[in-house]
């Protein structure tokens, strides 16, 4: 039997963050942080892991060099020991940390380090999109966190904003979700051609991204196919741990994951090949079908952009005009590269390809839209949508425009 990584991920005190409790994801208190060069002397990115049951994703930081010197922070992540002396390595060559930028009012697992991050760099001043709300009462930003005396919401004109010279940004939304509402700011970086997203668009890497391979239990906790099977630690396996694993990023629930009842499940712990705390204790209700790869494959599209179902299923069109009026002023932008928080990045582009990626929105498409996403692995949006709706918590969905 081959090991399926160690019981316990080594404690690193350089990668802990104290405060996990506040939105308690995996790993927990263990953050490790990469920093990769995006762009030469000019971006880099900051990558970090959040996920839960081993469904894990990257997170991701972007920090981009001002020509006055200095540096702009896009979407912070938990600053720990080993984040900030890879911060402070690029801030003893380029300058202060001048802005922080937190770029939307809905992505808590953003919203949470912003406060953390800033007053690390209390020099730094700290932009926030427009509309930030808490539930479930609405709070005075400084009450969230934020410094006090620094922190300001983005002026409505780029043009107005003190890195106007240097960045565009537009913002989509606000989009009233009912308890509160969704809204992110897109950044162009001129001099790079470089597109800064959040959550708006992404695009699935073939091979896991550096963050997340280093996460072997995680990819063959999903290499499995039933609860019983015994995984051999190799490269084949750790790919199809990880493809799986987008797949529940993206779905939650894909048509190919055949889900066990609890006592069906609960019964087949006995067989389970490991019943460590660190596996779950051997629970593990799935059950893969033969063809599970065509829906990986439809959903990586070849590596092409798109809009992540949930987004397409539960926010955006709830508003598609504004989501349609938003794509096309990013459209008319001049970039060759997106950096999102969240899957691939950098990503090779350009505006009509990422225009494309909204045409689910529409009635009658600009564009033709490549690898449709299965409409078998959205059921599950489709349940949680009619539930939303039955109950009146958000708005329903408006017609294609």
């Amino acid at each position: 039997m081959t090991s399926q990584g160690p019981l316990q991920t080594p404690r690193d005190p350089d990668q802990h963050w104290p405060f996990w409790f506040t939105v308690p994801l995996y790993p927990f208190s263990q953050r490790r942080t990469i920093r990769r060069e995006l762009v030469p002397e000019t971006i880099w990115s900051f990558d970090q892991l959040q996920g839960i049951l081993y469904v894990v994703t990257p997170i991701r930081m972007t920090i981009v060099r001002l020509a006055a010197g200095g540096l702009l922070v896009y979407a912070p992540v938990a600053p720990t020991k080993e984040c900030l002396r890879l911060v402070n390595d690029l801030v003893e060559q380029y300058g202060e940390i001048k802005y922080i930028i937190l770029p939307t009012t809905s992505g808590l697992e953003h919203k949470v380090f912003v406060g953390p991050f800033a007053r690390k760099f209390p020099s730094a001043q700290v932009f926030v999109a427009p509309n930030q709300w808490s539930f479930p009462v609405n709070l005075p930003l400084a009450w969230l966190g934020l410094p006090w005396g620094r922190t300001q919401k983005l002026p409505k004109r780029s043009s107005d904003a003190p890195f106007g010279d240097e960045f565009d940004y537009a913002m989509l939304g606000p989009i009233g979700l009912g308890l509160g509402a969704f809204e992110e700011v897109a950044m162009l970086h001129r001099a790079s051609q470089t597109l800064l997203l959040t959550d708006s668009v992404v695009a699935v890497p073939e091979q896991p991204p550096a963050i997340i391979a280093a996460e072997t239990r995680a990819m063959l906790f999903h290499a499995r196919d039933h609860v019983s099977e015994v995984v051999a630690d190799t490269p084949a396996n750790r790919l199809k741990g990880w493809q799986r694993i987008a797949l529940f990023s993206f779905y939650f629930r894909p048509s190919a994951a055949g889900v066990v009842s609890l006592i069906p499940a609960l019964k087949d712990l006995k067989t389970a090949p490991d019943r460590s705390r660190q596996n779950y204790y051997g629970l593990y209700p799935f059950q893969w079908q033969s063809d599970w790869k065509k829906s990986f494959d439809a959903l990586r599209g070849e590596g092409r952009l798109f809009v992540a179902p949930i987004l397409q299923r539960l926010i955006l069109n709830r508003d598609p005009r504004e989501a349609i009026d938003w794509a096309n002023t990013v459209a008319q932008w001049d970039f060759r590269r997106i950096i999102t928080c969240h899957m691939e990045a950098p990503i090779a582009t350009n505006a009509q390809e990422f225009r494309a990626a909204f045409s689910f929105l529409e009635k009658h498409p600009q564009q033709e839209i490549r690898y449709p996403l299965p409409e078998a692995d959205f059921e599950l949006l489709r349940q949680l949508e009619a539930g939303l709706d039955r109950t009146r918590i958000t708005p329903p969905a408006q017609e294609k425009v």
